[in-house]
């Protein structure tokens, strides 16, 4: 008894900290992040990040999709829930993908957004900081409300647009923003006439660097070549290949001290 005992207690003892070590020895992290889209290729992405057992931070907002509807509606919370379940992290988009166009020049801060997703997307509008922080909010909270898990106190203006102004009111009510690195842009915006997935791919396996922020979406309308899952799992390989590690956001250290002390 006492024998089995001691096997059981050493048998806790290694594989506690085997995930530990693990998460200690990742050298060369990179943090990829995939924004939401026409949500088309959503179930292939991730069954991609299940396969290869990564974890990314999705940043959502409610946009167009193609089932009729947009992607934080109800047809894609079983999705987005399954994706909690999985370990992922969730940070806000804007729920109505706002774009930032300029600042207003105002004692308090006020800024000219345009939602590109919503009821008035494509009309351009003068919002407080209190008018974007609760689109952010929205955001955030719907993504809570689906995936049972809340979502980080970060944020991602659409198109990466920002002034320090709207940066500093963002982050007066909570979040902070997640830009990208420049190597971590992984052209999956861009015309596939001229940027092949070939090319995407090559590219970003060879400027990547240990600490980038990489940036993809689960759907583009504008793009013939799909660029995911085409380009997405050959990355994935060739980045572990290459000694690279994927963590989310949680675990970013410029952004670990504010998550803490914003949770």
């Amino acid at each position: 008894m006492v024998a089995r005992l001691r096997s059981a207690f050493w048998g806790l003892f290694l594989v506690v900290p085997t995930a530990v070590l693990a998460q200690a020895t990742c050298e060369k992290p990179v943090y990829l992040t995939l924004d939401t889209g026409h949500m088309g290729v959503a179930p292939l992405v991730a069954d991609v990040l299940k396969r290869q057992n990564v974890r990314v931070t999705f940043f959502a907002a409610a946009e167009r999709t193609q089932t009729d509807g947009d992607s934080l509606d109800n047809h894609w919370a079983a999705w987005w829930k399954a994706r909690a379940a999985e370990g992922n992290e969730f940070g806000s988009h804007t729920y109505d993908h706002v774009y930032w166009r300029g600042d207003e020049k105002s004692v308090e801060p006020r800024f000219r957004v345009k939602p590109s997703a919503g009821a008035f997307a494509g009309r351009e509008f003068t919002w407080s900081a209190a008018q974007y922080c609760e689109n952010i909010a929205k955001a955030s909270d719907r993504l809570e409300f689906v995936t049972g898990k809340k979502p980080l106190p970060l944020f991602r203006a659409p198109g990466g647009k920002t002034s320090p102004k709207l940066l500093a009111a963002a982050k007066a009510c909570g979040y902070a923003h997640v830009g990208w690195s420049p190597a971590g842009f992984l052209g999956d915006e861009l015309p596939s006439e001229t940027f092949s997935n070939e090319k995407l791919l090559a590219q970003a396996l060879d400027r990547i660097r240990p600490g980038d922020i990489l940036l993809a979406h689960l759907g583009i309308w504008s793009r013939k070549d799909p660029w995911a899952p085409a380009d997405l799992e050959p990355l994935i390989v060739g980045l572990k290949e290459k000694g690279f590690c994927f963590q989310t956001l949680r675990q970013h250290p410029d952004y670990r001290d504010w998550i803490a002390k914003h949770s």
